[in-house]
């Protein structure tokens, strides 16, 4: 099976590239971001083996047709997209270009050259904040942010073009809190300018490069008042792509998952633990609630037990030591690479 992977060099599908490459499933990396060669130098040492890589954005509907021709591919998870919840408030317009068109082009010629196996990267989001934990797939949708409205809008999209084609086979995978790094130190999220997830935002309080952690809200009805999330170990996550793959292999439909742990963490609770697991402090302060932000959430993940035959493993020590080992694996190369460079470039 060969396998295209769009936005492969981002922080979930890098990490799913890496789950594919050790099932022995053959893929090939679409992504148009600017340091494409530093990201996939790591990705191939992260899989011990050569990746692939098109340089390619999906907005451009002329050379993706050219990526479809010079490979065959047999499926296609679909990880690109813009993420950022406030830059989407802020530039709506921007997320529904991006989000929307990239998406649009790809199911138009994933159509034209009879590539009809699917996986789209959906999130939590799609739930709003007014479902009750532990959240069903089977609970109504309410979007709060253009975000989570592309999310949303995408879902129904992928429901629409099977409705069209029954000839679709299409999994509709919905994340909760993705956290921690590849168990290697050479992959996992780095967020540019400030981070929008609790994690990093973390790591880099531990690590010295922000003073404090600004913790949103700290009067909830929760037991330290602060908000409670289901926190999901990347290569957790990453291993239900794998399942959700073999799975529309041997069966036809448009399925939905969640994938999270069913247990819920507030955000004391992963400062505790991770300043407890990694012996470092992390100094915080608790601010004002952030608009749209609910108490509790966190998922009923028995559907992709059940069916998929997929169970997170991982639990919240390791999710905090392997993303405080990608912390300082990324401090120790930019200190290496400081250190190398001249007086004069250094002083500017």
């Amino acid at each position: 099976m060969k396998v295209l992977v769009t936005g492969g060099l981002g922080y979930i599908g890098s990490h799913t590239v890496t789950e594919l490459c050790r099932n022995g499933i053959d893929s090939v990396v679409l992504d148009c971001v600017n340091d494409w060669q530093e990201k996939l130098v790591k990705l191939e040492r992260a899989c011990d083996a050569p990746v692939r890589y098109v340089h390619c954005n999906l907005l451009d509907i002329y050379s993706l047709r050219s990526v479809f021709r010079q490979y065959q591919f047999d499926a296609v998870i679909h990880f690109a997209g813009l993420k950022a919840v406030g830059e989407s408030v802020k530039e709506p317009l921007k997320y529904y270009e991006h989000n929307l068109g990239m998406t649009i082009n790809l199911l138009k010629v994933m159509d034209e050259m009879n590539v009809k196996k699917l996986i789209f990267s959906s999130s939590a989001t799609v739930y709003g904040n007014n479902s009750k934990p532990p959240i069903r797939e089977t609970e109504p949708t309410s979007v709060l942010n253009p975000y989570g409205r592309t999310k949303l809008m995408i879902e129904e999209m992928l429901e629409d073009l099977y409705g069209a084609d029954s000839t679709w086979r299409i999994g509709v995978l919905r994340y909760f809190n993705p956290v921690g790094a590849h168990e290697s130190g050479l992959i996992g999220e780095n967020p540019q300018g400030t981070p929008n997830n609790l994690m990093p935002f973390l790591t880099q309080v531990a690590s010295g490069e922000r003073s404090e952690l600004s913790i949103f809200g700290g009067d909830y009805e929760t037991k330290d008042g602060t908000g409670v999330r289901d926190f999901i170990h990347i290569m957790d996550l990453a291993d239900g792509h794998v399942k959700m793959l073999s799975y529309l292999t041997n069966h036809a439909g448009k399925h939905t998952f969640n994938l999270g742990t069913g247990k819920g963490y507030s955000v004391l609770d992963m400062v505790t633990i991770f300043e407890q697991v990694n012996n470092v402090r992390v100094p915080y302060k608790v601010t004002s609630r952030r608009p749209g932000d609910t108490a509790v959430c966190y998922a009923d993940p028995s559907k992709a037990e059940k069916v998929l035959n997929w169970k997170a493993i991982r639990g919240i020590r390791e999710m905090c030591i392997d993303a405080w080992r990608w912390e300082k694996e990324m401090k120790r190369q930019k200190t290496f690479f400081l250190e190398r460079l001249p007086d004069f470039v250094r002083s500017e």
